[in-house]
C-alpha cells in the first residue's frame, strides 16, 4: 500500500463532517490537484467522545459512498502505541506510531555501539544535494542523536512488527511521529533518525518531525519564518537523499502535525514542495470541530446558547482542559473574555471572535484556542450537541467545506492567494503571530 503524493489528515471529533470534508477534496480535484483524505482520530479522542475506531471507518466509508469518491482514502490510527494499537487493527490502514514517551530514554550500550559503527562511514562532511550546508558528522553528533532517538525508533519497530504480524506488511501505511520532542530536530538529526528507521527495516512513508517554532492548536504559526523555511527545505532534501541512499520507500514524505490554520506557512510549504517535487501530508485535526461551533453560533437561538455554554464551562475547567495540551497551546487566561461578557454576545460577536480571520478586529486567538480544546464539554452534552449538529447541517457543512478548501487547500496545494484569508494572514518573516 503506497500513499499518494499529497494527503490531508481530516480529523473529525464527532464523526459527522466526512461528507463536507470530502467535498473540499473533490473541489481540489476539479481544480487539477489530487489530494487523498486520511480520516484521523486518536485513542484519546475516541475515549473522550465515546466513539470507537470502527465509527471512524464507518464515517469514511459512508462519505466516500455518498460522494462517489473513486480515489484512495485511508483511516488513521492516530498517535497509537503498543498499548492502544490493537483497538485499531481491524479498521485502520494508516498507523501513526507515536514514540514521544521514548524520546531521550537511554539506549543499551550494545545498541549505541552498533549504531555508531554502522554510521562511521559517514563521518566528516556529508553533502546532501539541495541542502544549504553540509552535515558535519562527528562522533558527538552520532552519539547525541542515538541517545535521544535510538530507543524511540526501536519502540517504533516493535509497534510496526506487531501491526505487520496482524495485517501483513503490505496492507497499511506507516507514519512515525517524533514531533513531540522537547526541541526541534535539525535536518542532520532527521537524516540519522531515518537511518535508524532504515536499520530497523520499517517501511515508513511519512515522518512527522518537530519543526522549529510553535505549531499551536487552531492558530497561526509562531516563530521565525525565515528559519523555518531554511529548515523545511533542508528537511525535504534529507528526505530525498534518504530515499536514494537508505533504501526507504520512494513515497516517503514529511508530515506536518497540528498543521491547520498555519496560514503564514502555506505559501512557503507550497513553493518548497513544488521546487523539490516532494509530497506532503498535513494533519488538520480539530479545525472541523471549530467550524461546527461557528455554524451553531451563526444559527442563533439554541445553537448560540449551547456554544456559549461550551465556552463558559471550558473557562471554568481551564486547568483540566489545558493539561493534556500544554505543549501545543499558549493561552493567557487573563486575556480571555469572561463568561459574563460573552453572555451578551450576538451571533456575529461569537463568530468573529472564533473564526480565524486575522484581519477581523473581533478575532480572539486566546478564545479560539480554548474552544479548540473544549470539545470534551460538547461530548458531555451527548445527544443535545449532536442533535443540534443534525439540525444545522447546511450552515455547518458550508463552513467545513469552505474552510478546508479556501483557507487550507488553495494556498497550500494550489498556490493561489485569491481569498482574503490568505492575504490577511501574512506576518513579517521574523515576527511571531499574536497568541
Amino acid at each position: 500500500m503506497e500513499i499518494e503524493k499529497y494527503s490531508l489528515g481530516i480529523g473529525d471529533r464527532f464523526g459527522m463532517e466526512g461528507l463536507a470534508q470530502l467535498r473540499a477534496l473533490q473541489k481540489a480535484k476539479a481544480s487539477g490537484i489530487q489530494i487523498v483524505p486520511v480520516w484521523n482520530k486518536s485513542y484519546r479522542e475516541h475515549t473522550i467522545i465515546g466513539t470507537s475506531p470502527a465509527d471512524a471507518r464507518r464515517e469514511a466509508d459512508d462519505a466516500v459512498k455518498s460522494c462517489r469518491w473513486s480515489d484512495s482514502y485511508y483511516v488513521d490510527a492516530d498517535h497509537i502505541s503498543l498499548a492502544t494499537v490493537d483497538k485499531f487493527l481491524g479498521v485502520s490502514d494508516f498507523f501513526t506510531i507515536d514514540v514521544a514517551d521514548y524520546i531521550g530514554k537511554s539506549a543499551s550500550t550494545e545498541s549505541m555501539a552498533s549504531f555508531n559503527k554502522a554510521m562511521q562511514h559517514l563521518r566528516g562532511s556529508l553533502i546532501i544535494p539541495g541542502m544549504q550546508s553540509p552535515i558535519v558528522v562527528t562522533t558527538e553528533l552520532l552519539s547525541g542523536v542515538a541517545q535521544k532517538y535510538l530507543v524511540a525508533i526501536e519502540e517504533a519497530a516493535r509497534v510496526h512488527r506487531h501491526i505487520a504480524d496482524k495485517k501483513g506488511v503490505a496492507n497499511f501505511v506507516t507514519e512515525i511521529s517524533v514531533d513531540e520532542a522537547n526541541i526541534p530536530q535539525t535536518p542532520g538529526e532527521l537524516f540519522f533518525i531515518l537511518a535508524m528507521i532504515a536499520q530497523e527495516r520499517i517501511p515508513v512513508q511519512t515522518i512527522a518531525p518537530k519543526f522549529t517554532g510553535s505549531f499551536l492548536k487552531g492558530v497561526d504559526y509562531v516563530g521565525n519564518i525565515q528559519q523555518f523555511t531554511r529548515e523545511f527545505q533542508d528537511d525535504l532534501a534529507v528526505i530525498s537523499y534518504a530515499v536514494q541512499t537508505l533504501g526507504l520507500p520512494r513515497t516517503l514524505k514529511l508530515s506536518v502535525h497540528s498543521g491547520s490554520d498555519k496560514f503564514s506557512l502555506y505559501p512557503i510549504l507550497h513553493r518548497s514542495i513544488k521546487e523539490f517535487g516532494a509530497g506532503l501530508h498535513l494533519k488538520t485535526a480539530g479545525t472541523t470541530w471549530l467550524e461546527e461551533v461557528i455554524g451553531l453560533a451563526a444559527s442563533g437561538g439554541e445553537g448560540l446558547r449551547l456554544v456559549k455554554e461550551v465556552y463558559t464551562e471550558a473557562y471554568r475547567r481551564f486547568d483540566e482542559l489545558c493539561k493534556p495540551y500544554l505543549s501545543v497551546i499558549c493561552i493567557d487566561k487573563q486575556k480571555l473574555p469572561a463568561p459574563e461578557e460573552i453572555a451578551s454576545w450576538t451571533e456575529t460577536d461569537y463568530v468573529q471572535a472564533l473564526q480565524h480571520d486575522q484581519a477581523c478586529p473581533g478575532f480572539d486567538p486566546q478564545f479560539r484556542q480554548l474552544v479548540h480544546i473544549g470539545y470534551r464539554i460538547a461530548a458531555e452534552m451527548a445527544g443535545r450537541y449532536t442533535g443540534l449538529l443534525r439540525q444545522c447541517r447546511k450552515e455547518i457543512e458550508m463552513n467545513v467545506t469552505k474552510n478546508l478548501y479556501e483557507r487550507h487547500i488553495v494556498p497550500l496545494f494550489l498556490g493561489e492567494h485569491s481569498s482574503s484569508q490568505s492575504r490577511s494572514s501574512k506576518i513579517p518573516s521574523t515576527a511571531s503571530a499574536a497568541v
